[in-house]
């Protein structure tokens, strides 16, 4: 435990393993406490550490700052994907809900993993606004996701402050994979039901820790910060366009080698059928697929030169609404 009148941080106990071990982690808390409360959290899978290092650099800055009301923030939400540098955790530890970001607000008599975000929901519930940092692949166009038809979520997301919003759209609007992946149980998700405006940036890159996608988290989150009132100023006013989420992607029909077009970016407006790379046979050359846009939109996600198998995703374009 650790207090310094600016900063309070609390070590504290998720769950139990079999043998006794403690599962815990760091709770970190920052402001006088009267106003406005913000929750941010990072690394519920474990490879995803730019998150932990954003929130690593949130502290300096949030130490020096005058803040009113608090900030709740928890760098490493599941230690035990966090120490495997892995996306779930293994099935021998629950085998039931493997990955955390399906659990919540969790059952403090449930599972491993239910258990765990059950306690970290005790420090969650009475926010006013929530951040769950995630990353995703080098391929990828930093994002906010928010549920769509949420007004207040959607102000975040656009506080934050990136180039692209994914609106993920739930119940009879929900894409097939809603219920096949279990998103009902995503801690965002959860925090909608409680009427708490919520957002999980996607940051650029896993596994490594880089300058770009830590910087752009920490700008985004005191945006998030000022845009609640918590920080003094104003969070920079963007209209960043708003896609649906989970459309609008193609995968690789076979195994091989793929090479993306060279002529494009991530964040181009493209059209339906734009050329977006080849896939090769490694052996014979022979080419497998031409992979091409699925519609029009933003691509944000495409896959660099790279062996594949079938099923892999290549890429992503993001259905833009109304365009």
């Amino acid at each position: 435990m650790t207090d310094s009148g600016r900063h309070r941080g609390k070590r504290i106990t998720l769950a139990r393993l079999p043998s006794g071990v403690e599962v815990a982690t760091t709770v970190h808390r920052y402001g006088p406490g009267d106003g406005p409360h913000v929750y941010v959290q990072a690394a519920q899978h474990g490879r995803e550490v730019n998150g932990t290092a954003v929130c690593r650099r949130l502290h300096d800055r949030l130490q020096a700052a005058t803040l009113r009301g608090r900030v709740t923030v928890v760098p490493v939400v599941d230690p035990l994907t966090f120490d495997r540098v892995s996306y779930t955790t293994p099935e021998a530890l629950d085998s039931v809900n493997s990955n955390m970001n399906r659990v919540w607000p969790g059952d403090g008599d449930g599972t491993l993993h239910e258990r765990m975000a059950a306690r970290l929901w005790e420090y969650a519930a009475d926010a006013d606004a929530v951040v769950d940092l995630h990353t995703g692949s080098p391929d990828m166009l930093t994002h906010v996701v928010y549920m769509a038809g949420d007004e207040e979520s959607h102000r975040l997301a656009r506080a934050f402050g990136v180039d692209l919003l994914l609106a993920e759209r739930a119940g009879d609007e929900a894409p097939e994979e809603w219920e096949r992946r279990r998103f009902d149980g995503k801690f965002r998700v959860a925090a909608g039901r409680e009427g708490i405006p919520a957002i999980t940036p996607e940051l650029r890159h896993n596994r490594q820790i880089l300058e770009g996608p830590v910087e752009a988290g920490v700008e985004g989150v005191l945006n998030v910060l000022r845009e609640r009132d918590v920080l003094p100023g104003e969070a920079p006013r963007r209209d960043p366009p708003v896609a649906h989420d989970h459309l609008g992607t193609v995968d690789a029909v076979d195994a091989g080698l793929f090479r993306a077009a060279p002529d494009l970016e991530l964040g181009d407006r493209i059209a339906e059928g734009r050329h977006l790379g080849t896939l090769y046979h490694p052996t014979t050359y022979e080419t497998l697929q031409e992979v091409r846009a699925p519609n029009d939109g933003v691509l944000y996600a495409l896959t660099e030169e790279a062996t594949v198998t079938a099923g892999d995703r290549l890429g992503s374009v993001a259905v833009v609404d109304g365009g």
